[in-house]
């Protein structure tokens, strides 16, 4: 009996946010000129999408407003984040009309993983056809292309996706592990490699190292020296292997839990205006590990500055008994902060992080707690979190979100960061 080899799918939206402006707009984003930035924000405004005809002249995805040759005439588009999730949600709608839901990974929100070794038979198609069809049934029903990478496992459907079909008339590449070491093996720079980061890349420069095919012939000891366990993947994929597979994500449960709030700044904050944002932060970060029933021992705190020769600030600290008290974990937010952050250095970045959560009902009563005291704050907590749900984030504001270098009230009508509307 012989074992069916298995095929993988990875469809990426092309320029996505980008490609969603200029179908709203009637315009081709393969004619038009088109980012997608708030230039309320200034010249230094990140542009999160980039049409592809700005791409083909050579202007870079994430590049920042002022970057773009002022040669070149384009339009700017605000994000508008509920917009691109709905998009994105009727995408996945016209998947789920070809592909069962547990044999798609979704990726990110313009990103798919799917596992179409099953379908091939049931459609009659090859892997190409059968990823011409999804990409054209997209494309029909929103007016979005998409490019997309075919492998015989998800590493090399991604590695496809990246870089061979970037160079196919179709927009479709193709590897198996012959293909992957004919072309991937010596390509460069490694970086364009999933998962392959430039401090990767710069560790492996070391031991002269700058292909993968480098790294196949590299003393796996020194790998894991170098490493740790993530030399397995990188040993793995140097060779073209990946065993996981869309079950296995599906099957996958997390170890460990936590929750997190980060905030790049609009500008430089001092010590005490970033002071302000971060108990902003850890309100909205304590309303919802009250609405999940959760509770923590152990907080993270990291301070970024714009100034890059000063180094990030913070840590983690376990707190002891677990809790969900706003009070007191706001308290020791405050407290940490006061210790650890320079006073005197400009803020850009902000990240609070409660780790180690467990739920509420599996603890046992720790007889040192102030039980009286913490269910009358959780109740007004839920109350609050109900009225937020019915009426919206900023339905309840206090005192300080109405101050002047506050960000919760603008930041409640956002999505991912970006605006929502």
């Amino acid at each position: 009996m012989t074992v069916m080899e298995k095929y993988y799918l990875c469809i990426d939206l092309k320029s996505f946010f980008a490609s969603v402006e200029c179908v709203e707009r009637g315009l081709d984003p393969f004619e038009t000129n088109l980012v997608v930035s708030d230039s309320t924000r200034g010249k230094g405004a990140i542009c999160l999408a980039v049409s592809p005809a700005l791409k083909s002249r050579g202007v870079a995805n994430r590049c920042r407003l002022f970057e773009i040759p002022d040669t070149i005439e384009y339009l700017v588009a605000k994000p508008r984040m509920n917009l691109y999730i709905e998009y994105s949600a009727n995408i996945y709608e016209t998947y789920l009309k070809y592909i069962s839901k547990e044999d798609i990974h979704i990726y990110s929100i313009d990103e798919c993983f799917f596992d179409i070794t099953s379908y091939l038979e049931l459609y009659n198609k090859t892997p190409r056809e059968l990823a011409v069809m999804l990409i054209d049934a997209v494309y029909k029903r929103t007016g979005v292309r998409a490019t997309a990478g075919i492998g015989t496992n998800l590493f090399l459907a991604k590695v496809a996706l990246d870089i061979t079909a970037k160079h196919a008339d179709d927009f479709i590449g193709y590897l198996d592990i012959d293909e992957f070491k004919k072309s991937i093996w010596h390509h460069k720079p490694m970086t364009d490699v999933w998962n392959v980061g430039r401090g990767i890349a710069n560790r492996l420069e070391k031991y002269g190292v700058y292909d993968l095919y480098g790294i196949t012939g590299m003393d796996e000891r020194i790998l894991y020296r170098e490493f740790g366990v993530n030399a397995e993947y990188l040993i793995d994929h140097a060779k073209g292997i990946e065993p996981c597979t869309i079950a296995d994500i599906k099957n996958y449960e997390t170890k460990t839990t936590s929750l997190s709030n980060s905030q790049i700044l609009f500008e430089d904050y001092s010590f005490n205006d970033a002071r302000l944002v971060l108990k902003e932060m850890v309100d909205i970060l304590v309303l919802e590990l009250v609405d999940k029933n959760l509770v923590t021992n152990t907080i993270s705190l990291r301070i970024g500055y714009s100034d890059s020769g000063v180094k990030s600030t913070g840590g983690s600290l376990n707190i002891g008994n677990y809790t969900n008290s706003q009070k007191k974990l706001t308290d020791i937010f405050m407290d940490y902060y006061d210790k650890t952050t320079h006073k005197n250095a400009p803020i850009r970045k902000l990240t609070v992080v409660l780790n180690n959560l467990v739920v509420e009902e599996y603890l046992n009563l720790d007889f040192f707690s102030d039980f009286v005291f913490d269910e009358k704050e959780r109740k007004k907590q839920k109350a609050i979190i109900e009225i937020k749900k019915k009426y919206g984030k900023n339905a309840i504001l206090k005192g300080m979100n109405y101050k002047e270098k506050a960000t919760g009230r603008i930041r409640n009508k956002l999505v991912g960061g970006h605006n929502g509307d």
